[in-house]
């Protein structure tokens, strides 16, 4: 067969069923951005009560969180990565190959589903920030009741999805832009609102000590008393729901969507921007300006929601910081469920099938209910997925090592891989069994799952033909790679080439831009070193929430030109 010809036979095959070509992929930097915008949501906010609701001890937090997302990046940069790196497909298309097209397109549309709403989520509360600068009353049905409160879901919806459209590259581009911003914007938060917290339990403005500050999260913040008043969480679970609030995604590999672009394994790692900021400091700092709105407020913090806590933090530039957020894990999980859509309609480019998705997300955004069960679905989709990453796990990181063969089942022609069926649901039914015995704690219960699945499904494929040689099918896998990579590499020599802009004037832009993130920082760091007294703590607060919002949108546009600017082709 000549060249052309074996070039031809990818011609209506879409980019998205293909691995990545090398040409596209990225640097760790574009991880790091997109995981450290991705997790820092405005969910986070609702987090930080949610710890303060289960009654954990300050020092159960800041041990806990820190031990629990130190797995959870050792997970994605030892679990996921590699698979990903490897195979350069998503798991939504690396499935098909090892369960066939019925049980593909099964899962696939359970991530429709779970997607589409955890975006529809994030969306709701983005708006819900608008609703509240705009004193559009509260949404508290599970049915919109208001008219300007749909407009505005609309209106921040349909920006998710134009972003989520364009694909990994505008994600990522997206989430840089947002991630150093979010990073001060959460530190500088809880700066501000600590005086308010030291005055209400130590009748100063500044803690002196290490000491201090445990005190004043013990009586203010994390007493250890849950909402039912009895003794709560204690620092196992505290890691456990560190490591486990992501297992959809380390677990259950569903990132092989986003490190797929990855250049090395090792960038698996780059998740810790995401981990040690947006799961450790992020739901620390949540936790305390809850707390300081509480105060302020005068109401319990699980009374409050993210726009009261964002708004008395960081004034104008709250509001921001709740649209902002919910963007970028809104945008991230769309670009999921629109590839997740595109691997079910295969003859479909990936770019309609997120707009479709893109578009349902928007109505489903405009029913508050969809936030209201969010902490719920994240813990019961975790469940679903990890038998299906466990299967996933098990074929390509253990089979080769104990002699079975990977892709038994295609090379069977088998229509849908009955071990993998079986396997998936006898994982459920594990899983769910063991959290309805209630014999361990539920944020630990996806270990288990994981490793049973791993088991049951290792010996039925050897029952169903895993253990066989295929020799003919393995050197046609071998071809049809390296036609591929052929292939790829003649459509990188048609594309252009992106040069990167050395210029003095973007190089102005950016240092405003950082200059803006810099003096939001000193301004917050004034508030809480700066303020002797509650006069001056006040005065303080007000030329932060006035300045820091100024520094906002000149961050924003200086930041957004000089990315444009970047952007040049030959």
């Amino acid at each position: 067969m000549s060249e052309s010809n074996n070039h031809q036979q990818f011609e209506n095959i879409q980019e998205e069923q293909l691995p990545i070509a090398k040409h596209k992929l990225h640097d760790w930097t574009h991880f790091a951005g997109l995981y450290a915008a991705e997790h820092v949501a405005a969910t986070e906010f609702v987090i930080g009560a949610t710890f303060v609701a289960l009654g954990a001890k300050t020092m159960d937090i800041v041990v806990g969180l820190l031990i629990g997302n130190i797995l959870a990046i050792l997970s994605w940069a030892l679990i996921t990565t590699p698979i990903a790196v490897d195979t350069r497909l998503s798991l939504y298309t690396y499935l098909n190959k090892i369960a066939g097209n019925s049980m593909s397109k099964l899962y696939n549309w359970a991530n429709i589903i779970i997607f589409t709403v955890i975006s529809a989520a994030m969306i709701t509360v983005s708006a819900s920030a608008v609703r509240f600068a705009f004193d559009i009353p509260a949404q508290l049905d599970w049915y919109p009741t208001n008219f300007w409160f749909v407009a505005i879901v609309l209106i921040v919806g349909l920006v998710a999805v134009f972003v989520a459209i364009y694909g990994f590259k505008a994600v990522s581009e997206f989430s840089g832009i947002c991630a150093p911003w979010l990073f001060v914007m959460f530190t500088s938060g809880a700066l501000v609102l600590m005086p308010e917290l030291s005055l209400d339990v130590l009748q100063k403005t500044l803690p002196s000590s290490w000491a201090d500050f445990v005190s004043i999260g013990d009586q203010s913040i994390w007493t250890g008393i849950n909402s039912e008043g009895e003794p709560g969480i204690g620092i196992v679970e505290v890691i456990g729901f560190g490591w486990a609030a992501n297992s959809i995604t380390h677990f259950g590999l569903i990132d092989m969507a986003l490190l797929r672009f990855a250049k090395k394994k090792s960038y698996g790692f780059a998740t810790s921007t995401g981990m040690l900021f947006g799961h450790f400091i992020a739901w620390i700092a949540a936790g305390i300006m809850g707390a300081g709105a509480a105060v302020i407020l005068g109401k319990a913090i699980v009374e409050l929601d993210p726009g009261d806590v964002a708004f008395y933090a960081l004034g104008w530039s709250g509001f921001v910081i709740v649209i902002v957020a919910g963007w970028t894990t809104a945008i991230t999980n769309l670009y999921r469920a629109g590839l997740a859509a595109q691997a079910v309609f295969s003859n479909h480019k990936r770019k309609k099938t997120t707009l479709i998705v893109g578009l349902i997300m928007v109505v489903v955004a405009c029913f508050p209910f969809v936030f209201t069960k969010f902490l719920p679905l994240l813990t019961y989709a975790g469940l679903l997925v990890v038998p299906v990453g466990a299967i996933v796990f098990a074929e390509h990181q253990i089979f080769p090592r104990i002699g079975y063969t990977r892709y038994w089942s295609k090379y069977q022609n088998y229509a849908f891989s009955l071990p993998a069926v079986a396997s998936w649901g006898l994982g459920l039914v594990f899983g769910f069994s063991l959290n309805m015995l209630d014999v361990m704690s539920f944020y630990y219960l996806f270990i288990p799952t994981w490793l049973f699945t791993i088991i049951i499904y290792t010996l039925l494929a050897g029952k169903y033909g895993a253990k066989k040689k295929f020799p003919e099918a393995e050197a046609q896998e071998k071809k049809f790679q390296n036609d591929v990579e052929q292939y790829q590499l003649a459509l990188a020599e048609k594309e252009p080439n992106e040069v990167k802009d050395t210029s003095a004037f973007s190089k102005v832009l950016k240092f405003i831009a950082y200059s803006a993130l810099a003096i939001t920082l000193i301004l917050a760091i004034k508030v809480l070193f700066g303020s002797p007294d509650e006069k001056t703590y006040v005065a303080n607060r007000e030329l932060f929430y006035l300045y820091g919002f100024i520094c906002t949108l000149v961050y924003f546009s200086s930041a957004y030109w000089a990315m444009k600017r970047g952007k040049k082709q030959i």
